[in-house]
């Protein structure tokens, strides 16, 4: 059984005080976007949030119902993404067999790029799987086995998962995805309104 871990408990240092996970996309703050599509597969789904940020709460709406969502609550987000994947990692049954890391901040991730991404793992659930723009350049999500799980836990500061994937290069395998689907992401002002002006 697969979980998707969305780590949403970041503090947004590079949008001058607005949080980004709480901007709209298809009329709705992306981070309830984000949890929607992940929802849509049938995966469990484990979000992290700052303990004291109601606001992202909020955000989800009636999806925080949704018996296959669970909130997990990060206490101190300014200890970096690491610090998140560790909380969402150590919050998966025993009966999760693999991850997927699946950021809240990329708007173009699709339902059918999640079920591509799915797929994929089913055919090598052993393996690493991470999508990748259809120019080749590495992005999100990536799915990693449970063989990984302690490797994910031992993270430190914040720069993500990459000591993981540079670890175990050989055992990794690209899904790719349409355009830039996959490397997509919105972290400051000036991205949004970038976006915006593409996709109004």
């Amino acid at each position: 059984m697969l979980a998707i871990l969305i780590p949403a408990a970041g503090l947004s240092r590079r949008m001058n005080g607005a949080d980004k996970l709480l901007e709209l996309v298809h009329g709705r703050p992306i981070l309830c976007d984000v949890a929607k599509r992940a929802l849509s597969t049938g995966c469990q789904v484990i979000i992290a949030l700052p303990a004291t940020n109601i606001a992202r709460h909020d955000a989800l709406g009636g999806l925080a119902q949704n018996p296959n969502l669970t909130l997990v609550h990060v206490q101190d987000p300014a200890l970096g993404m690491s610090h998140s994947l560790r909380t969402l990692v150590q919050a998966c049954a025993p009966s999760i067999t693999a991850a997927m890391i699946l950021p809240a901040d990329m708007p173009l991730l699709s339902e059918d790029d999640l079920a591509k991404m799915l797929a994929a793992w089913h055919t090598a659930p052993e393996m690493i799987h991470r999508a990748t723009s259809d120019d080749g350049d590495h992005g999100h999500p990536v799915i990693f086995p449970r063989s990984m799980f302690q490797d994910l836990c031992g993270l430190q500061g914040d720069r993500g998962a990459r000591s993981v994937l540079k670890a175990h290069a050989s055992a990794i395998t690209y899904v790719s995805l349409p355009d830039n689907h996959a490397i997509l992401d919105l972290d400051t002002p000036e991205d949004w309104a970038d976006w915006r002006s593409r996709h109004v």
